[in-house]
């Protein structure tokens, strides 16, 4: 239930009531440990009452937040009031972030796991958590409370940076590999291109040298015509009584004067 003294919005309330719960449960979860004998348990029940106290300090920031959209429309004494029971809180807090600190130690965990949202804001918390709260001031616990907050949230911001870079990186490299593998796929398709033209190349070559082949012996028949015909007439010309030219047309001795005139009396008789 909220402080009847503190006037809250519903969201305000919640957020305090749920606050409230859970230090309620850091306060039952430290009396079990005292019972507990065992040193597993114990390490097991410690990160559960630190992941409580993690949840309280997100809690309490909300809270603050809250705080702060609210206080241009409360009264002075109610802000106050709320920031007064912030600090509370924040101071309450811290003493369950010592408490855990001596556990540790008395377990023989030399290595205190800081109570930390972040991976940057670990270690400039290690000094604040280093004096146990009794020691310290309200005022130093409030500082050491809202900078430890501040330092959660910028490791927040820079893990959303690393984040939003990452994704920026990946998306550029996949239209990379997605233009590589168009461009594979274009220089594939060149490739089929080029072996077909290759091989229609190969065939037309081919052709053409068959064609090329049954021409020159066409030439060579024909060179041989001519070869053997000049040769006949070189014969004729050189023995124009051999029998074996005789008759051949053209090439044949004239016939004597005595047969053509009994040829011509024989025709004219007719």
């Amino acid at each position: 239930m909220a402080n009847p003294d503190l006037q809250m919005n519903p969201q305000m309330e919640q957020i305090y009531g749920e606050i409230r719960d859970n230090f309620r449960a850091l306060a039952n979860g430290f009396q079990k440990l005292d019972k507990i004998k065992d040193s597993t348990r114990q390490s097991k029940q410690l990160e559960e009452l630190t992941g409580r106290m993690r949840e309280c300090k997100r809690l309490i920031k909300e809270f603050d937040r809250e705080i702060k959209e609210e206080e241009s429309k409360n009264p002075p004494d109610v802000s106050k009031k709320l920031n007064d029971e912030k600090q509370s809180m924040i101071k309450e807090l811290n003493s369950y972030v010592a408490l855990r600190k001596t556990y540790q130690s008395t377990l023989g965990n030399k290595r205190v796991e800081l109570f930390d949202m972040g991976a940057g804001a670990s270690e400039p918390m290690a000094d604040d958590n280093a004096r146990v709260a009794s020691e310290m001031s309200n005022q130093e616990l409030i500082q050491a409370g809202n900078k430890t907050m501040d330092e959660t949230d910028q490791a927040i911001e820079r893990s959303k940076q690393v984040v939003h870079q990452t994704v920026e990186v990946g998306t550029q490299t996949a239209a990379k590999l997605k233009g590589q593998t168009d461009q594979m796929g274009r220089i594939v398709n060149e490739l089929d291109t080029i072996q077909f033209s290759i091989k229609k190349a190969s065939q037309l070559v081919k052709e053409i040298g068959r064609q090329v082949a049954t021409d020159k012996c066409i030439m060579l028949f024909l060179f041989l015509i001519v070869c053997g015909v000049i040769a006949i007439i070189i014969v004729k010309i050189v023995n124009p009584h051999n029998k074996d030219i005789r008759d051949i047309p053209g090439l044949a001795p004239p016939a004597p004067a005595a047969r053509r005139l009994l040829y011509v009396t024989s025709g004219e008789q007719f």
